[in-house]
């Protein structure tokens, strides 16, 4: 067996159904008496109800990518209310602001997903600012605890579920090539998609199971780096504002596929996760069935910005397993957006 290195996660995970009201008991678990409770607009009504319970203060336009403007409006909130805490309830774009406020303040997080995202069980935080995504990693950014509770995504729309699914998925992918991966965070991968694989087709009967593979797939993106496919994803929203999870999804077959020679290993153990003959057919396939965005056009990306998307991937890249090459990931970009099928 090779050398490795393996970094626990300190972040406390509660999971079962029904366990959002144990969300006060946990916030003074951290040390929290009047905490800043986020969520996007559309869940004012859920952050109002777990205000009053935690005796927090309400702040309802967490936004995707976490814009710079937005946080700067939250800590505005945070410093006049004295806040000592953030309780972050929804998917990534909350879980995002929770992370910038802890950045700049060090202040503990408690975060309740609604979604798959998995962006909870990590240390990375992408902010936007003038339409560029950073991405940072800070031991800061780790949120102490979090709540998984299946009940919550009762009102999660299936097209919705499906994307940030693919999403989590994404992260367990990478994990199994990462540069600094090891057998531990493997094992999680493999699990994390094989649950989540599954469990999409079931709809509401198999939210248990997908947020238990959400947890892993996003325990492993929080324990080794990130490579292409978070590199591209990164770019495409920071930059030309798509959806996050539709990005995700609609890129994972195209990353994978352009990684395969440089990861058999990884290849044959996302196949079997998933039920198929190739990993880059089998995501490409699984998209399809699950009835996800299959290109970057369905999702609203301009033919002409393809060109400075490659540019921008291959000015920076992530480490990867197959050399990142300019003309090369413009052409994975052209496939993507067309939605053709990928090339193992």
């Amino acid at each position: 067996m090779s050398p490795f290195v393996y970094h626990a996660l300190p972040t406390r995970v509660v999971f079962g159904r029904g366990k959002i009201k144990d969300a006060a008991i946990e916030a003074v678990r951290l040390g929290m008496k009047k905490p800043l409770v986020i969520t996007t607009p559309h869940q004012a009504d859920q952050c109002r109800a777990l205000a009053e319970q935690t005796q927090g203060v309400m702040f309802t336009d967490a936004t995707m990518h976490t814009p710079i403007a937005v946080t700067e409006q939250a800590m505005d909130v945070i410093n006049a209310q004295s806040c000592d805490g953030t309780i972050s309830l929804g998917g990534g774009s909350s879980t995002g602001l929770g992370k910038a406020i802890a950045l700049r303040t060090d202040l503990p997080q408690l975060v309740i997903p609604t979604s798959y995202a998995g962006s909870e069980m990590t240390n990375i935080l992408g902010e936007t600012d003038k339409g560029l995504k950073i991405t940072k990693r800070d031991t800061k950014i780790q949120p102490e605890a979090v709540i998984y509770d299946p009940d919550l995504l009762a009102t999660l729309p299936d097209q919705f579920a499906v994307t940030s699914g693919l999403n989590a998925i994404a992260h367990a992918v990478e994990g199994l090539y990462a540069i600094d991966g090891n057998p531990i965070v493997s094992l999680m991968a493999e699990e994390g998609i094989r649950a989540l694989a599954h469990a999409l087709p079931l709809g509401q009967k198999g939210h248990d199971d997908a947020l238990y593979g959400a947890w892993l797939c996003g325990a492993v993106l929080g324990s080794v780096s990130m490579a292409l496919h978070h590199k591209l994803c990164h770019v495409l929203g920071g930059t030309f504002n798509l959806p996050h999870a539709e990005t995700h999804a609609v890129i994972l077959p195209y990353a994978t596929a352009y990684n395969a020679k440089g990861a058999d290993h990884a290849m044959a153990r996302i196949a079997r996760a998933i039920g198929a003959r190739s990993a880059a057919s089998g995501l490409y396939d699984l998209s399809r069935a699950l009835h996800a965005p299959q290109s970057l056009k369905d999702i609203g990306m301009p033919e002409d910005g393809l060109d400075k998307a490659a540019d921008i991937a291959a000015a920076n890249p992530y480490a990867n397993p197959i050399t990142i090459e300019r003309d090369a990931i413009r052409a994975l970009l052209d496939d993507a957006y067309h939605g053709r099928r990928p090339k193992d």
